[in-house]
């Protein structure tokens, strides 16, 4: 007895190509009915149990693609998620850094009109008090001249 469906088929078809060829024709042939009826029910036997057999491994064939497939679409979404938080804390990080930039140019700009301010307060304040002191050079030069001509 053979060990499976192809040896079976291998047998018969040397039963059929090792067969007695009838005169006048190549397609007709002699051979054993009974030992071919043989082995076509052995072939009949085995091809449920090799089909199933082949089912499942299609099955299990199109359960690992489909677990592959759902797990490649996992990772291929993980990297997507990745991807724009990346490019959101990016788009954060430079928003950040134009508003600082923005903060510095104001705060800069500020200090320059404050200063430009207080400069122009304190030449005020400085000629204000050259003028008073001049005024009261002035004061104390008349006063000194009214003392010297008294005392004359």
């Amino acid at each position: 007895m053979a060990d499976g469906v192809e040896e079976l088929l291998t047998v018969l078809y040397n039963m059929i190509q090792d067969s007695f060829t009838l005169p006048f024709g190549r397609e007709k042939c002699v051979l054993d009915r009974s030992r071919a009826m043989e082995l076509i029910e052995e072939i009949n036997a085995m091809l449920p149990s090799d089909l199933e057999q082949a089912r499942k491994i299609v099955e299990a064939k199109n359960d690992i693609l489909g677990s592959a497939k759902r797990e490649s679409e996992a990772i291929r979404r993980q990297a997507e998620e990745r991807a724009r938080a990346m490019v959101a804390r990016e788009e954060i990080t430079l928003t950040a850094r134009q508003k600082a930039n923005d903060l510095i140019e104001s705060a800069e700009q500020r200090a320059n009109e404050i200063r430009i301010a207080t400069n122009q307060y304190v030449d005020d304040a400085l000629k204000r008090t050259e003028e008073a002191l001049a005024e009261a050079l002035n004061e104390v030069r008349d006063s000194r001249k009214k003392f010297k001509a008294a005392s004359k």
